[in-house]
């Protein structure tokens, strides 16, 4: 437990809660102190809608990201009030802005996240409606809470500045140790190869996740005179072509197994090496997760050895003509496993702290290769604009939700509309699938949050301990975002129902309301993904195969 513990809060996903959540205290803390909760409320809003352009990325990227998004919500939230008193202009700028603010998209992943940041801030623009000199301060609060998160963000980088770069070469580690694991787990007879390569696949595109973000991270900010960066380099280079071997080297297993029928200690003593090669790299995991020296528990060399022995063994003991073909196969085998041994040792020798510097030779050279390039210019957004392009539906069904939610919301009146059109921004993804999966986990973690909520406001009226627990709500809502959409909501939730509670005595009337205000939205988002020009991610796949070939 304790182990699991530890590992939760060693995790990057922890770390950037960490960061929001020390960023969205502070400053209510402060400024309470001084009597003016409002400002530090404000302050700690604007430094969670600044948070999510926050990805892995050089450190010139995240300045200039975190930066832009910051401007952005604080200039859109001010425009929204200014056009609101004039229903003429207002309602012809929200869908102009909410259309070209989705689009934004289409320049990438960073863009991805300052578009959903500032669809967030018009969301929240209906919240309270300032005028006058209020409305400017209520934008520069805004912008400061972004830049103060910015700050502290910087802050957690240079206290320590390759944390993040270990625990994703940690976990890229143990990725890979998987996938050769389930590589040897092909090699017993009764083995369900079917079920272990739809594993394999799925492990494939994590790992391809994590290699992009270390790429981001590594070799944007690569610098050669630096011993950590040239030896998380070659760590990570070596990762790379160990999974490029993998996948390009396949066997027969059905057809060797047919061969060796009755020599199966061959293909035990393979197995056995290739067991030992997702071994090393686990155990290599955890002592970099653990900051402790690595120690080699299996001797892969004696591995191949044996395997020599074996092959060597086999080919004394069958007909010459059989064993050819056998000795030639089981030599291929060998071949590969001497390759993946080779680069493992240099993996080894790194956190050992051996490396030479003939391995670094080369390694270093046109790294921007590995990178994928932004290009922010105008005529991507003009190639887009067109019904073939996925991001222009998700733009227009997501611009025309919006609108009938925020319509609805007034011909119904509605306690808060911003909830409704918050939550339609929160859900709404280009792909149906996707939609329809956090639209089921946003009211489950809405209902459920509330309840939980609403159960522990009625047993404990402490102001202290109920703030203590909105801080542990907001650090573990936002640990959980990616990977447990569903926990996140409650804990959201939980949050936000916590702090409604230390403001408001009507407690029971603000859950009412965000569950309504979450099953519409919700709602509203299901079916427009489903009706308005949907997006069926099945039919996209031969094009995506086509690009990828």
């Amino acid at each position: 437990m304790i182990r699991k513990i530890q590992k939760f809060t060693d995790s990057s996903y922890f770390t950037n809660a960490l960061k929001i959540t020390i960023a969205a205290v502070l400053p209510v803390l402060l400024f309470t102190y001084f009597g003016n909760f409002q400002i530090g409320f404000t302050i700690a809003l604007g430094a969670f809608l600044t948070y999510p352009s926050d990805i892995p990325s050089s450190l010139k990227d995240k300045i200039r990201g975190v930066t832009v998004t910051a401007l952005l919500i604080s200039g859109t939230n001010l425009l929204i009030t200014i056009v609101s008193p004039y229903p003429c202009i207002f309602y012809p700028f929200l869908v102009t802005a909410v259309f070209f603010l989705s689009m934004l998209s289409v320049f990438g992943k960073r863009a991805t996240m300052v578009s959903f940041s500032a669809l967030l801030s018009v969301s929240l623009a209906f919240a309270h409606i300032n005028s006058g000199w209020e409305m400017f301060l209520h934008a520069l609060l805004l912008l400061g809470g972004g830049l103060f998160y910015l700050l502290i963000s910087l802050l957690f980088n240079f206290i320590r500045p390759y944390r993040y770069l270990e625990m994703q070469i940690a976990e890229c580690l143990k990725l890979t140790a998987k996938y050769l694991k389930l590589r040897g787990d092909l090699w017993s007879p009764t083995a369900d190869r079917k079920a272990i390569i739809e594993m394999q696949l799925h492990l494939q595109v994590e790992l391809n996740d994590i290699h992009q973000n270390i790429r981001e991270v590594l070799i944007s900010d690569y610098s050669g005179t630096s011993n950590q960066n040239r030896k998380l380099l070659i760590v990570f280079v070596s990762l790379v072509e160990i999974m490029e071997l993998a996948l390009s080297t396949s066997f027969d297993h059905n057809k060797l197994h047919q061969k060796f029928e009755k020599h199966p200690e061959v293909l035990l003593t393979y197995q056995t090496l290739a067991y030992n090669l997702a071994s090393n790299l686990k155990k290599l995991s955890k002592s970099v997760k653990n900051k402790s020296n690595y120690i080699p528990k299996t001797n892969l060399i004696r591995d191949l050895n044996a395997l020599e022995v074996a092959i060597t063994h086999y080919s004394n003991n069958s007909e010459k003509n059989d064993a050819y073909e056998g000795v030639f196969m089981l030599t291929t085998m060998l071949q590969y496993a001497e390759k993946q041994v080779e680069k493992i040792k240099i993996i080894q020798r790194a956190f050992a702290s051996k490396l030479s510097s003939y391995e670094f030779n080369g390694r270093d050279k046109d790294l921007e290769k590995f990178l994928t390039p932004q290009y922010y210019v105008w005529s991507t957004l003009f190639e887009n604009l067109s019904f073939s392009s996925t991001l222009f539906r998700h733009s227009l069904r997501l611009t025309v939700t919006i609108l009938l939610g925020f319509i609805l919301s007034k011909v119904l009146a509605f306690h808060n509309e911003y909830w409704i059109l918050l939550t339609i921004v929160v859900i709404m993804r280009p792909g149906y699938g996707l939609t329809k999966t956090r639209s089921f986990d946003r009211i489950f973690g809405t209902i459920v949050g509330g309840l939980i909520a609403f159960g522990i406001l009625f047993f404990i009226h402490n102001d202290i301990a109920i703030s203590t627990l909105t801080i542990i709500s907001i650090l573990l809502g936002f640990s959980f975002t990616h990977t447990n959409y569903k926990i996140s909501a409650t804990f959201v939730t939980m949050y936000i129902v916590f702090v409604y509670g230390l403001l408001t005595p009507n407690i029971e009337d603000v859950i009412q309301y965000r569950i309504i205000d979450t099953l519409v939205g919700s709602s509203l988002a299901f079916l427009t993904n489903h009706f308005l020009w949907p997006s069926w991610e099945f039919l996209n796949i031969p094009i995506y195969f086509k690009n990828s070939i």
